[in-house]
């Protein structure tokens, strides 16, 4: 059951990174009125989140943070974009990304050696 569980689980945990990193650039771009400014975080604040990502959560990273460490990260970088989309009126979006984050996060607790 474990292994068919992490087969299903890898794609949902990839698409969710990418749903993660949307979400952040998503906000930075609609959080301030200034063009520059929009841009700005629309491009930085995914990156910033992708290099965090990158050192401490990749499965190939260096520094790659173990046990509920990583998971603590994962599901808190998850949930901190769940939250720009809610407080950005995206509602139905911010449920789904935070409801399908807590089950995949869980799901990766649950089947990891």
């Amino acid at each position: 059951m474990k292994p068919l569980l992490t087969l299903l689980n890898a794609p949902l945990a990839f698409a969710l990174e990418l749903a993660m990193l949307a979400a952040f650039g998503w906000w930075g771009y609609h959080a301030s009125g200034q063009v520059l400014f929009r841009w700005l975080l629309a491009i930085g604040l995914p990156l910033a989140v992708a290099t965090v990502w990158g050192l401490f959560a990749a499965p190939r990273a260096a520094s790659r943070l173990s046990g509920p460490w990583l998971f603590l990260l994962e599901l808190g970088l998850m949930l901190a974009a769940a939250a720009l989309l809610w407080r950005g009126g995206q509602r139905n979006a911010a449920l789904l990304l935070a409801a399908l984050a807590v089950v995949s996060q869980v799901t990766a607790l649950y089947t990891a050696p």
